[in-house]
């Protein structure tokens, strides 16, 4: 029989280890110290609305809508659409640092500057998607992914792919208004 004494001496640790772990797993935010002040960060992310169009034996694929948004590192940002090919104004602004800070983090916290370029293939028989392209410059470390939304491919696109998307999507939904 176990004595009482080592099933105590043997739950510290176990104690110990949920009360380090519970406050790590229930915080739902990228912790800041994760960005430092001297990390150079550029992005690129564009958006593609695409239609399939065909003519009888080929196909050909079409922009009906182009979103480009471009973060420096300053937080100066520029938002550029075009729709059916013509091109709308410019929209300069600038990201404030809490939100810089937080993006940073995000990518550099999560690795994203890591993930393989993949390709994704399109399925046959879709012909309006969605496609997006990210290029990430950070510290001199650069990665370009290039994804279609995720009902286009039989691939699966990794969650921080996404997460990421969101957080540019918000910024450029921002600023349009």
């Amino acid at each position: 029989m176990v004595k009482p004494i080592i099933l105590v001496l043997a739950a510290i640790p176990a104690i110990v280890a949920i009360l380090i772990v519970i406050p790590l797993i229930t915080r739902s935010d990228i912790p800041y110290s994760a960005a430092n002040p001297n990390d150079v960060i550029e992005i690129e992310y564009a958006k593609y609305q695409l239609k399939k169009i065909s003519f009888g034996v080929t196909e050909r694929i079409g922009a009906q809508k182009t979103e480009i948004l471009i973060i420096k590192n300053d937080g100066e940002i520029k938002y550029t659409v075009t729709e059916d090919g013509y091109p709308k104004p410019d929209i300069s602004s600038h990201l404030d640092n809490q939100k810089l800070r937080t993006l940073k983090a995000l990518i550099k916290e999560t690795g994203f500057i890591s993930i393989p370029s993949e390709s994704f293939p399109i399925r046959d028989n879709v012909t309006d998607f969605q496609k997006s392209n990210i290029k990430i410059t950070l510290n001199g470390r650069i990665n370009q992914i290039n994804w279609p939304e995720q009902n286009a491919t039989d691939k699966f696109i990794p969650p921080i792919i996404s997460m990421v998307e969101s957080q540019l999507d918000k910024i450029a939904e921002q600023i349009s208004k």
